[in-house]
């Protein structure tokens, strides 16, 4: 997968110059409200990130971008198929994202995950599809849940969250180029600052990984059922019991 190794390049730039003005960066920019898309519990689906080092918290941009968002709870719930890339077996009723991990991370910049070969570099799971670019949404708020891409129509199932408000420089290199299809909460802002201080190598992967444990969907607070999980009609004397669904 080229996901890791395009974005990379762009990570090491920006996170060079996020270094070298941490001082006067340690408090993250205050978005402008005219920026903010307009976000209720009741009319967007939200994505419950359960992780070894706790929960994040991110609500879902149908709006946005229903492709990136149709895949991202495809692949969480196992009702998208995808192919392994580690032993390119297609995988029918397995959410992707269960057992994988945060293989990539930068201070001051963001957390990246997705990737079911654990390395950034694997094969596509999923066939790439095109960015979804909204001219008033942009990486001016912590807390972006972005694709990462190798170039426009490279998405597949790698996502990233943000640390920081992005301006000048940084900014020109993000807006535009990567679909943002959620918004995460502080308390998951939070997290994303904690987990991309851990102790790297010389590739920004972690030696110790979080790994994620599951993504629950939730649609107006309830949880969007995983495949394979249709409810069974009670058997009873005079109904037969109906055939399995195939999907």
């Amino acid at each position: 997968m080229r996901k890791g190794l395009a974005l990379a390049l762009i990570f090491m730039a920006a996170s060079a110059v996020a270094q070298s003005a941490s001082s006067s960066q340690a408090a993250p920019a205050k978005p402008s409200t005219a920026s903010k898309p307009a976000t209720t519990a009741s009319s967007k689906p939200t994505a419950i990130i359960d992780t070894a080092a706790g929960k994040m918290t991110c609500t879902l941009f149908p709006d946005k971008a229903p492709i990136g968002v149709a895949n991202f709870i495809g692949l969480a719930t196992g009702t998208k198929d995808w192919k392994s890339p580690v032993t390119h077996a297609t995988k029918h009723g397995v959410p992707l994202y269960d057992g994988t991990i945060f293989h990539r991370v930068i201070p001051q910049f963001m957390i990246q995950g997705g990737d079911p070969a654990g390395t950034g570099s694997g094969a596509d799971p999923v066939a790439p599809f095109r960015n979804e670019i909204s001219s008033d949404l942009l990486f001016d708020q912590p807390g972006r849940l972005a694709y990462a891409n190798a170039g426009p129509g490279t998405n597949a199932s790698q996502f990233f969250i943000t640390e920081i408000a992005f301006t000048g420089q940084q900014a020109k290199m993000l807006n535009g180029n990567y679909t943002i299809f959620g918004q995460c909460d502080e308390a998951t802002v939070a997290l994303v600052k904690q987990i991309a201080r851990m102790s790297t190598d010389a590739n920004d992967r972690p030696y110790r990984p979080i790994k994620i444990n599951h993504i629950t969907i939730l649609h107006g607070g309830v949880a969007a059922k995983p495949a394979g999980t249709a409810p069974k009609k009670p058997a009873t004397a005079a109904t037969p019991k109906a055939p399995a669904s195939s999907n």
